[in-house]
């Protein structure tokens, strides 16, 4: 794994912090019954973490893993939204996106896909 910087956009701070007290449904549940205290392979996450200009659902540092939760206000911004990932993955960030409802619905499956990514992440260490 590169040694990279996170980019980190202090000036997205607040933003940041208001994003993380008014997240989806979606983003709640993952955060408390998976990501939350290192449930997920003894790996930590950031939520609502800023890089450059974007600001990130769930953000492993270790990894340079992104989770991004789709929800419904997605569906109109597929451009921004490639653009935004490209962005990010050529800075070195590996993202995987679920959809509100599978998180919502299918936390099993969203949880063992998580495993699967950061099992294959570390063997690339």
């Amino acid at each position: 794994m590169p040694t990279l910087h996170h980019h980190y956009n202090k000036n997205l701070k607040l933003l940041a912090r208001e994003l993380r007290k008014n997240g989806t449904k979606g983003e709640a549940l993952l955060w408390k019954k998976a990501l939350k205290a290192r449930n997920i392979e003894g790996y930590q996450f950031n939520r609502q973490f800023p890089i450059d200009e974007y600001i990130v659902d769930f953000l492993c540092r270790k990894l340079y893993l992104i989770i991004e939760i789709d929800g419904s206000s997605h569906i109109s911004k597929g451009a921004y939204d490639r653009h935004r990932q490209e962005y990010l993955e050529n800075l070195g960030y590996t993202i995987i996106r679920f959809s509100e409802d599978q998180v919502i619905y299918r936390m099993d499956d969203v949880i063992s896909e998580i495993v699967t990514m950061i099992k294959s992440k570390e063997g690339n260490e």
